[in-house]
This record gives structure tokens, sequence and C-alpha cells, in this order.
């Protein structure tokens, strides 16, 4: 009976709100950086557009680790990528300016895909290694402005809930800009909103912040090279999981 009731509420009240707010935060993140105020404009309403998402589908949210994090000094985050809710818990509560790294194919949505590029976003082309170029050397300029990016280097969600292989695109970047690296840890967005479900279930979500991982040579050199640090950020991440997505 509570899943009938969910369900309702779901597809009457949070689905329609979804979409109503959605609009609105496009048509005001086009504006607002259309008008020169991107650095505000590119998080603040995405920032709220998530947080009233999360509570009115009746997700209890629960973050550690923020402490990690320093003001003003530009980051590498890489999460797993469990739900398209994943997007809503980092964006409301990971409490730090972000640029996306998200797949081309987003940008064909209506009104979203026009204010993503409003907001400096990066969407990533894999047709052509000329193409993947490209999207990391717009990710590598946003970082010379003082940005922060976010990636899921699994690349797309879990069908199964056991987290993929990551790429080592974000690790090169972070490398080339000799940035930190910031692990990041979902749970529960999984049970929310599996990948070609459209069954959503209210479920308590977290996001752990794990600690800077500096990437310089003398890293890369302990780590024994990039991809043995990709492998070691995974195990990261990997670490904080719950038992049944390990």
């Amino acid at each position: 009976m509570k899943r009938i009731i969910y369900l309702t509420y779901f597809w009457l009240i949070v689905m329609p709100f979804f979409f109503v707010s959605t609009i609105l935060t496009a048509l005001t993140v086009i504006a607002g950086c259309l008008l020169g105020g991107e650095r505000f404009f590119s998080f603040y309403p995405g920032m709220i557009w998530s947080k009233l998402t999360c509570m009115i589908a009746l997700c209890p949210v629960k973050i550690r680790g923020r402490e990690h994090l320093k003001r003003r000094q530009s980051y590498i985050f890489v999460a797993n990528h469990q739900s398209a809710f994943d997007i809503f818990l980092i964006y409301g509560y990971l409490g730090y300016p972000i640029k996306w790294m998200m797949k081309a194919g987003l940008a064909r949505i209506p009104f979203v895909g026009t204010a993503c590029r409003s907001a400096g976003f990066i969407f990533v082309n894999h047709s052509s290694p000329r193409a993947a170029l490209r999207s990391i050397a717009e990710a590598k300029r946003r970082l010379k402005d003082g940005a922060s990016l976010l990636v899921f280097p699994e690349g797309s969600r879990t069908i199964d809930g056991q987290m993929g292989r990551f790429r080592k695109g974000a690790f090169q970047v972070a490398a080339d800009q000799q940035l930190p690296v910031v692990p990041i840890t979902l749970n529960g967005t999984f049970r929310v909103l599996p990948v070609g479900s459209l069954q959503a279930h209210p479920h308590r979500i977290e996001m752990i912040i794990h600690p800077p991982i500096l990437i310089d040579k003398q890293t890369l050199a302990e780590t024994g090279g990039l991809q043995n640090l990709t492998n070691h950020t995974r195990d990261i991440v990997a670490s904080a999981l719950r038992e049944v997505h390990r």
C-alpha cells in the first residue's frame, strides 16, 4: 500500500514539479549567464533545484567529509555513478562550485543543454580521439579560470549497482594541471532510481567526500603511474560503498 501511495505521489506531484522547476532553472541560468553572471548562475540556481528535488522526492541526505575541502582551491572531483539522482545529490549538497563534464548527448535536451553550455559545462565527445582531446582541452581551459570539475570516470550509470572501471581522462587532466583529485562515494541513489526504471523509491542517500589526492610527479612515481593512480582512486571510492554494491 505504501508503495502505491508513493508512486501516485511521485507521478502526480514530484514529476510535474521536476519538469516545471527544471525549465525555470534552465531559463534562469541562461539569462543570468548571458548577463555576465556565470560564476553565480552556473552554480546557485542548480544547487537550489537539486536540493528541492531531493526534498520533494522524500530522500533524506547525509554528507560526510566537507572538512577536507579548502575554499578557492581547484579540484577534480571524481565519483561513482549509480543513478540520475547522483546529479541532485552532488549539485545540491557538495557545497562547492563546479563545472560538470557530461556526455555530449545531454546537449540535445531542450533548455537543459543550452543552460549547461551557458554555464560553461563541458560536453565529452568520445566519437573520435580528436573530439575527446578537444573535450580535455576545454576542461583544462576551465581549470585555468579557477573552476573545479566533476567527473564520473565510469562514463555512464551502473546497470546492476556494481561500480565499473574508471577511465583515465580526468586523472590525466589533474596530472597535467597539477591539481588534487577528490574521490567521492555515493550511496543509496541506485535504490532511488535505477537506470532504465520509471519507478522511483524514497531512500536515504549519502555522499562521502574523501581527502584530496595531490597529483604530482612524486605521487605518480609512488603509485606506479597514471593507471595505478586511477585504480587506487577507484579503490578509495569503493571502500565506502555499501557492501551490496562493492
